[in-house]
């Protein structure tokens, strides 16, 4: 195994298995960049292969709903149905060429799809008919005749050596995409990966035949993707890890079990983690974690960004904070947006942020800073494994840019919709609550004939009602001639409160 990477950074692995959740830590030069999360009961469905059936065709929409077993069911476009793959019953070369949905597929159909994206939020997964099978070295495309090059392989005399070899492993069966971790393979290698892919393969096909097709069991799974770390290490094709540790003597065992037969060169690093304390504490992960669910980003030189999540986009805005610069004021900005595009690589990384990408620079006068930035942005961004693309300064000086999502991002995972905002992060102040409860007694006053009031509350607002507010509490009940009670319910968040008649 490499003691560095390409890039002169060392690379490691950290997991963390336990019964019911594993989690997976990538920590370049003693800093945590990625973290992959994956639960029991909740484990991801991208790469998976099912015989799903078609219970909706919308041509509005150009698009099919598919159940493959799960809660939502699953939506596949029509640009994501493919003639090659065999997963279309029926349909000829005229039908895929009208990519009319309608004559693509239909309602109660029998259909092979492969899961491109989990779903997130309200929305069920992504599905293919595009099936492709991935190993260490290679992709594998059935019903496809050709072979392909990842365009990080840059050398040409490398990139036509490795077509020519996997070349000789194409037939009618299908083609393969060669990965970037294959620069430097050798034909043994290749020819492995090959073959092992060759009978997942058929696999795959032989439990299609076996599979049930009564109308109860039309849902078959066909392939599930390895676990978590399996998938992590086999996916890792940019970097060369230096040590992969594992907390779980089963967990350790699997992963030993899988580099030696599919990655031998990294079997040596594979180590059972020994130590005392937590495998998370190692590089300050579990506080890493902590913090990157967090809005504010602190950067070193007093700086910070604000990263604010909503269902459409996410928006990053940088700020100077209390760095002051050495300078001038055009130093100190552009200094200070240089920082913010390392630490923005990072945090997408980190948070897995994707979708539509919004960073707001602090305000340059300078063109050659700007264009700087924007250079240094695209640098940081080249270490993500995950494809991104920035389309540039917009007229309002704003940088846009997308970053692919297949899976949710981490504050999806581990965060839930708070109870007493509902997902807005804003409360109402007490007394907003206390003016509400006012109108709420004059209300109720007029509508019905009551002798007393007694209002149940949060405490915090029974707090103000009984001090700063006890005057206007107090001219209330001279106004009505009652009486009004007020009861602190422990329980009750703060802007929840009851009126209730005596």
């Amino acid at each position: 195994m490499n003691n560095r990477n390409h890039n002169g950074i060392s690379t490691e692995l950290l997991v963390n298995a336990s019964p019911t959740e594993t989690r997976v830590a990538l920590v370049e030069h003693g800093m945590l960049q990625e973290v992959h999360i994956e639960r029991r009961s909740r484990r991801g469905l991208v790469g998976n292969i099912y015989r799903g059936k078609v219970t909706r065709v919308l041509p509005g929409m150009q698009a099919a709903f598919v159940d493959i077993g799960q809660e939502r069911a699953a939506f596949l476009h029509a640009s994501d149905i493919v003639p090659h793959t065999e997963c279309v019953d029926d349909a000829d070369a005229k039908q895929f060429r009208s990519q009319d949905i309608s004559a693509l597929v239909r309602q109660g159909q029998e259909i092979v799809v492969q899961v491109v994206k989990d779903p997130l939020g309200t929305k069920g997964a992504r599905l293919t008919t595009d099936i492709t099978l991935p190993s260490r070295y290679l992709v594998f495309m059935p019903g496809a005749a050709h072979v392909g090059v990842s365009q990080r392989v840059e050398a040409h005399g490398e990139r036509d050596r490795l077509k020519t070899i996997v070349g000789q492993f194409v037939d009618s069966d299908g083609g393969f995409i060669i990965r970037t971790a294959a620069d430097g393979a050798s034909e043994l290698e290749l020819a492995h990966d090959a073959a092992y892919l060759r009978r997942v393969w058929k696999k795959v096909q032989e439990r299609r035949q076996r599979a049930p097709t009564s109308k109860k069991q039309s849902v078959t799974l066909l392939y599930e993707e390895p676990s978590l770390p399996l998938r992590v290490v086999r996916d890792l094709v940019v970097c060369s890890l230096d040590r992969v540790q594992v907390d779980s003597p089963e967990a350790y065992e699997q992963l030993k079990e899988f580099v030696s037969e599919f990655m031998p060169e990294v079997s040596a690093g594979v180590e059972l983690y020994r130590g005392k304390a937590p495998i998370f504490d190692l590089y300050d992960v579990e506080n890493e974690i902590q913090r990157a669910l967090q809005r504010k980003v602190e950067l070193k030189s007093g700086g910070y960004l604000i990263i604010d999540q909503t269902e459409a986009m996410t928006t990053i805005d940088i700020n100077t904070g209390a760095f002051v610069g050495h300078r001038n004021l055009e130093e100190t900005i552009f200094n200070t947006n240089q920082e913010a595009t390392q630490a923005i690589a990072r945090q997408l990384r980190l948070r897995n942020l994707g979708g539509i990408i919004i960073i707001d620079f602090i305000d340059m006068i300078s063109e050659e800073h700007k264009q700087r930035v924007l250079h240094g942005l695209e640098l940081a961004l080249a270490q993500d494994r995950v494809k991104t693309s920035i389309s540039g300064l917009s007229q309002l000086g704003l940088v846009e840019m997308t970053r692919k999502r297949t899976r949710e991002s981490l504050e999806h995972v581990l965060c839930g919709e708070c109870p007493s905002c509902r997902g807005t992060g804003q409360l109402k102040t007490p007394e907003t609550v206390c003016n509400e409860i006012f109108r709420e007694i004059l209300r109720v006053n007029r509508s019905y004939d009551v002798d007393e009031f007694v209002v149940y509350l949060a405490p915090q607002v029974e707090n103000l009602l009984s001090g700063d507010e006890a005057a206007s509490l107090a001219e209330l009940e001279v106004f009505l001639g009652k009486r009004v009670r007020l009861k602190p319910e422990p329980l009750y968040h703060q802007d929840k409160f009851d009126v209730v008649m005596m």
